[in-house]
């Protein structure tokens, strides 16, 4: 099959070709002609399967086809809701491409950043908004959005949405739109509160799920290295200096590990830059650009601000520190590898990530393969104990207070570690 077989109008197809879609993924193949015909889809699909296109495309059709603004005021008649700005920002990019045939027009909101240049493009007349829950509600509140012309709902990354503490914004969301519409209702998992929530919103849909959570894309080669926590900086370094790839995309679990990280590379001479929820606005989207177009060389990112990073040709992915939830490992990896390229995703694990090592495999369904031989070896194989907090004296109880140096006086074992014995 072929774009050309997806009775596509002709600005679409024109746009399609432009962009250099050839042959449509497993996810446009199926969800595309359904979208076309008015059916509701539940969309089960990973981050690089090609579902911003599966949606995308066959609304511009619909609604340039059906266009009712005669001059008049634009009404907003579609709504695609989404849970991060990034994310927003890349569907609002993928609309100007496929759509740049068309009249239609489209705007994207987000919170973080002044409302007033989003309010005066409103007031202009939208046809198509692509928001973010929080602002969304706000200009609602202000009187400054009016769903009820809606005629396409689109919810995308709705587990994300749920993980994000989202979904009763979404409910209040919904509320606002009429109940004739067509729905279109994406997610990467189907936790039972997502499928009550699908259940609640979808008419007679189609259920397209492809490539479950639990696989991993076949063209992207694994690695995981077992290493100490201490060594991690280290082997990055060498990695990254030694790799070819001209970008390279790193997560960690924290912000203050994203810092971290990019503040150790910028010593070792590297171009990096990080992207998390503290990092204003302007800050990321100015890091990402320059992740984009290779001014950056690595991007250290944590999961939810990289919820939306879609990055053409990215061949490298490094897990500095490892998900807890074993899930997420996969959305990770997924940012390589994607529309048929290959690449590779490489994880560091110390003694107390194992734990999630094992969820992850037990999740995909397949060992990962371990690099034995490598300079930062593992020496450590216990998890270091916390040190007991050491309760203040109050003002009133010197008398009564323990000696400052009580106990058994044997320091020598207390930081935990058990250093291997050859």
């Amino acid at each position: 099959m072929t774009f050309n077989d997806l009775q596509l109008t002709e600005p679409l197809k024109k746009a399609v070709e432009k962009a250099g879609y050839t042959t449509p993924t497993p996810i446009q193949a199926r969800s595309i002609p359904a979208i076309l015909q008015g059916r509701d889809i539940l969309g089960c699909a990973q981050t690089g399967t090609g579902k911003t296109a599966a949606f995308s495309i066959p609304t511009i059709q619909l609604l340039s086809s059906s266009s009712k603004n005669n001059g008049q005021k634009r009404n907003i008649r579609c709504l695609i809701l989404t849970p991060t700005r990034e994310l927003a920002i890349q569907i609002d990019e993928s609309l100007s491409d496929y759509g740049q045939y068309t009249n239609l027009k489209h705007l994207v909101i987000f919170g973080g950043v002044n409302q007033n240049p989003q309010v005066r493009a409103l007031y202009n007349g939208i046809d198509i908004l692509v928001a973010t829950p929080g602002r969304l509600l706000d200009l609602m509140d202000q009187g400054y959005i009016n769903l009820s012309n809606i005629e396409i709902f689109t919810l995308d990354e709705a587990d994300r949405m749920l993980d994000m503490g989202f979904v009763h914004d979404v409910k209040k969301v919904i509320k606002k739109i009429p109940q004739k519409r067509q729905t279109l209702f994406f997610s990467a998992t189907m936790p039972d509160a997502i499928m009550d929530l699908a259940n609640s919103i979808l008419t007679n849909p189609l259920t397209v799920e492809v490539t479950p959570v639990a696989s991993t894309a076949e063209l992207i080669q694994q690695e995981l290295y077992f290493i100490d926590k201490t060594n991690k900086k280290d082997l990055l370094t060498d990695l990254v200096k030694d790799s070819d790839a001209d970008r390279v995309l790193v997560f960690t679990r924290t912000k203050h590990g994203a810092n971290r990280v990019v503040k150790d590379l910028i010593k070792s001479g590297i171009k990096s830059e990080a992207i998390h929820g503290n990092k204003t606005q302007n800050a990321r989207q100015k890091a990402l650009a320059n992740f984009k177009d290779k001014t950056t060389r690595v991007l250290v990112a944590t999961d939810i601000a990289a919820r939306g990073i879609d990055i053409d040709e990215l061949s490298l992915v490094i897990n500095y520190e490892i998900p807890n939830i074993a899930e997420t490992y996969v959305h990770r990896i997924g940012r390589t590898g994607r529309a048929g390229a290959s690449g590779k995703a490489i994880s560091f694990s110390d003694y107390e990530e194992k734990a999630y090592i094992r969820d992850i495999q037990k999740l995909i369904g397949q060992n990962i393969p371990v690099v034995e031989n490598h300079d930062y070896p593992m020496e450590y194989f216990q998890v270091p104990e916390k040190k007991p907090q050491q309760r203040r004296p109050s003002r009133n109880s010197g008398r009564n207070s323990a000696p400052k140096n009580s106990g058994s006086g044997n320091s020598s074992n207390r930081n935990g570690f058990g250093r291997r014995k050859n």
